[in-house]
C-alpha cells in the first residue's frame, strides 16, 4: 500500500477529486490510503436531496462549501477537526459492504490509544452509544474505495445547526439528535493538549507500522494536478452536480430500512410516473437512474410497476433490500 500526501489541501472539492483521480487513473496493482482534513464543509451522499439535507440559510452565512461525494451514505459535517480517511483498492467482489475490512485498523489504532470503538450498525464508528466514524464506499469498473470521517476535534455546534437530519434515521435510536448522538475522539482521550496532526501522524504510523517518514508514497505528479483540478472544476464545483434539481413531484414515499432511508418521489397523472426520482442513504454498486428510468411512463399499478422491476437486482443498486419491500414502498399508503 502506498501513501498518497495531498500536500495539506483543506479545499474539499480538491481533495474529493484527489480522490477520484486516484481510483479511476491510478495502477490497481497497488492500494492506497489517502487522508484529508476540509475546511468547513458539508459532504452529501450521491444519492441525497442536497436542499433538504442542509440548513441553506446558516450554510450560507457560515460560508459553509457544499459538495457531493461519489458514494452514498448520508451528509457529513466536515471541519479543521475532522480527518478524513480513503482506502483505494480493487473491487475483489467480496469487499463492497464490508466497512469492518476497512475500519479494523482504524479501530485497532483508537483502542490502542484507549478508545473503545468498535463497527456499529450498517457503517458506523462508535463508542457506547455515541458515534466518531461514518464510512461510505463506491466502486466503479473493478475499482472501489471505502472512506469514513474521524471526529477528532469537529464544532459540534455547526453540525446540529447545519444539517437537517430526517426524523426516520431517529426512530430506532433512543438519540433525537445529530448532536446527542456524536462525540469527538479528542475529549474521549482525555488529552487537551494532543493537536489533529498528531493524531494523523499517529494513525499513519499505527496503519504501515512503521514511522511515518518511511512510509512508502505514491508523489502526485505534474501531471496528476492538472487533471486533479480538471475534475474538481468538472465535478466538484459544479453546481448541478453539488445540488441538482429536484423533479416535479406529488407524491413522495419514504422508509428505513437496513439498507438505508429510501426517499421516492413521483410525479404521477393519469395514472402513470410521469417523472420519478429516488434520494436516499443507501449504499449500492449501480447506478439508480437504471431503476428511475425502468418505472418512468408505466402504470401506477402493482402488477406494471413489479414487471418493469422484474429484470433489475434492486441489491445492486440499494444493497440490503427485497423487491417485495420497494414495490411496497413505491404503493405506501400515508
Amino acid at each position: 500500500m502506498l501513501f498518497i500526501d495531498n500536500t495539506g489541501i483543506t479545499d474539499a472539492s480538491i481533495n474529493l477529486a484527489i480522490e477520484e483521480f486516484a481510483l479511476k487513473n491510478l495502477p490497481m496493482d497497488e492500494s492506497y490510503l489517502l487522508f484529508y482534513i476540509n475546511s468547513p464543509s458539508i459532504i452529501i451522499g450521491k444519492h441525497q436531496n442536497t436542499i433538504e439535507e442542509i440548513n441553506q440559510e446558516y450554510v450560507k452565512e457560515h460560508n459553509i462549501q457544499v459538495v457531493r461525494r461519489l458514494s452514498g451514505g448520508g451528509a457529513v459535517y466536515h471541519d479543521l477537526g475532522n480527518l478524513n480517511f480513503s482506502f483505494i483498492t480493487k473491487d475483489d467482489g467480496q469487499s463492497f459492504h464490508n466497512f469492518l475490512k476497512f475500519t479494523q485498523p482504524v479501530i485497532d489504532y483508537l483502542q490502542s490509544m484507549g478508545v473503545n470503538a468498535e463497527l456499529s450498525g450498517r457503517n458506523d464508528l462508535q463508542v457506547g452509544e455515541q458515534k466518531i466514524s461514518g464510512n461510505a464506499q463506491f466502486s466503479t469498473r473493478g475499482r472501489m474505495f471505502s472512506h469514513g470521517t474521524l471526529m477528532f476535534d469537529l464544532n459540534l455546534d455547526d453540525v446540529q445547526a447545519s444539517l437537517n437530519v430526517n426524523p426516520e434515521k431517529f426512530k430506532s435510536k433512543s438519540t433525537k439528535s445529530v448532536r446527542s448522538r456524536v462525540a469527538n475522539i479528542k475529549e474521549l482521550l482525555g488529552n487537551p493538549d494532543l493537536t489533529i496532526e498528531q493524531f494523523r501522524e499517529g494513525l499513519l504510523r499505527s496503519i504501515f507500522g512503521m514511522e511515518a517518514a518511511e512510509v512508502p508514497q505514491y508523489k502526485l505528479t505534474t501531471d496528476d494536478w492538472v487533471r486533479i483540478n480538471e475534475i474538481s472544476k468538472e465535478h466538484y464545483q459544479n453546481w448541478d452536480w453539488n445540488y441538482g434539481l429536484s423533479p416535479k413531484s406529488n407524491v413522495k414515499h419514504t422508509r428505513k430500512f437496513p439498507a438505508g432511508l429510501v426517499d421516492i418521489r413521483m410525479d404521477i397523472e393519469d395514472s402513470v410516473i410521469r417523472e420519478i426520482k429516488i434520494y436516499g442513504d443507501f449504499f449500492g454498486v449501480g447506478d439508480v437512474a437504471d431503476v428511475e428510468d425502468a418505472l418512468r411512463g408505466k402504470r401506477y399499478e402493482e402488477a406494471e410497476v413489479r414487471q418493469a422491476l422484474a429484470d433489475l437486482d434492486l441489491k445492486h443498486y440499494f444493497g440490503r433490500i427485497e423487491p417485495e419491500d420497494f414495490i411496497g414502498l413505491v404503493f405506501l399508503e400515508e
